[in-house]
């Protein structure tokens, strides 16, 4: 028998096979089918009978409406519980955000106060501030003539509810930021001018110069009668005693040494310094010198120390003021830092 017909054979015990047990299968899911749709075409007779008796109500349902309904009415069962859920949940936001929102509008009734008292504060400043900038000669431009109050403030103090729902709050602030921009630059103006006035200062001898509260006036210029000779004569400067020793003598302002002399009959130790402006000052009968002539000094710098060299009845520092050659009392100076105690 050739190979070619065993294959054949084979091939078809195979088929026959497949074949046979499809058959079955089919056989089976029909059959299964049809007692599926036997069983749902069975009626059930629903009987619904009242406590009078008079009337009985029957209606017939097939095991397929059954069935149709109860998964109509599971459906609607589930939708249910999910809105309930999320209504639920809603809720729950929406009482926390009521509880958020009585929190907010007790925080906007505090900031409305808070604004309130930072306009009263910002009008008192800004009358405070047009007053040192009249004193100062520099112009106040008010941005409102109309108002009563003047200033760049103006506009801040009469606005009114806002339509467009922007809380009259927040335009305030917004006003009062613009205002406090352009105080900036007026304060920028002030802190200029005294900058100016304090290099003023710090070039005319205006320091006293043995330190803020050291030492007594115990002859002051003018006529006096000379403590050696007993003649009158022009007492040029301020006599400063003090019984402390080694009593430091400061610059009374900026400038540069032109002269360090010793004058044995005279002045003893002496320190000529020229400022600017034309003024010059005179520190004599020091102890100790700590400069030299050429050297440049600032207003408060250490020059020597108090004492009682040259004609001198006792420990103390000769101060002169001059404007050029002239010399004035030194007191009309050193009065501006009030140094005299």
């Amino acid at each position: 028998m050739s190979s070619a017909h065993n294959y054949k054979k084979v091939e078809n015990i195979v088929l026959d096979f497949f074949i046979r047990h499809f058959s079955m299968i089919g056989s089976a899911v029909a059959g299964f089918y049809k007692k599926v749709i036997k069983l749902g075409k069975q009626r059930f007779t629903v009987m619904l009978i009242p406590h009078s008796e008079k009337k009985i109500f029957n209606f017939k349902i097939s095991v397929f409406s059954l069935v149709f309904i109860s998964f109509i009415l599971s459906g609607i069962i589930l939708v249910f519980f999910v809105f309930s859920t999320q209504f639920s949940g809603l809720s729950q936001l929406l009482s926390t955000k009521t509880e958020a929102l009585k929190d907010t509008s007790a925080s906007l009734e505090i900031m409305r106060d808070e604004v309130n008292e930072l306009r009263k504060v910002s009008r008192s400043f800004e009358t405070s501030l047009n007053s040192t900038l009249g004193i100062l000669g520099i112009e106040v431009n008010s941005t409102n003539p109309d108002s009563n109050a003047g200033g760049d403030l103006a506009s801040f103090y009469d606005i009114e509810e806002q339509d467009g729902g922007t809380l009259k709050e927040i335009t305030d602030l917004q006003s009062l930021k613009t205002f406090l921009s352009k105080s900036g630059e007026s304060l920028e103006m002030v802190t200029d001018i005294f900058a100016s006035q304090g290099d003023l200062l710090a070039d005319l001898p205006t320091v006293w110069p043995v330190g803020s509260g050291i030492g007594r006036i115990t002859n002051y210029f003018g006529p006096e009668i000379h403590p050696f000779t007993g003649q009158w004569y022009l007492h040029k400067g301020i006599d400063i005693a003090s019984y402390r020793r080694g009593v430091l003598i400061n610059a009374a302002a900026n400038g540069k040494v032109v002269e360090r002399m010793y004058d044995a009959m005279g002045f003893g130790n002496y320190v000529i310094i020229r400022h600017s402006y034309g003024y010059s000052t005179k520190y004599a009968h020091m102890d100790k010198v700590y400069v030299e002539e050429g050297d440049t000094v600032t207003q408060g710098q250490k020059l020597g120390t108090m004492g009682n060299t040259g004609l001198s009845t006792g420990q103390h520092l000769h101060f002169e003021v001059r404007i050029g050659s002239q010399v004035v009392d030194p007191l009309r100076f050193l009065d501006i830092n009030s140094g005299i105690h």
